[in-house]
């Protein structure tokens, strides 16, 4: 069986539009069947939109302190 490869980057605090342009570049270079790890600061609504368009799925966490984790992968 093999074991999903994870991608992590932590984008909280980082002024708009950073952390969504950030989530879009490591997501062109994700390789196939890896996952997207992102710990943001703040539930990002128009991400949703961009990554639904783009053919990815992703399962959002709150952490508390108001932090989120959202782990991204490509639809099956």
């Amino acid at each position: 069986m093999p074991v999903e490869t994870i991608q992590k980057i932590d984008v909280r605090w980082l002024p708009p539009p950073e952390p969504f342009e950030r989530i879009m570049r490591a997501l062109q270079t994700l390789p196939a069947g890896a996952s997207l790890q992102v710990l943001i600061h703040r539930e990002p609504y128009p991400l949703y939109e961009a990554l639904r368009d783009s053919g990815y799925v992703w399962q959002t966490t709150a952490l508390g302190d108001d932090d989120f984790e959202i782990l991204i992968s490509r639809a099956a």
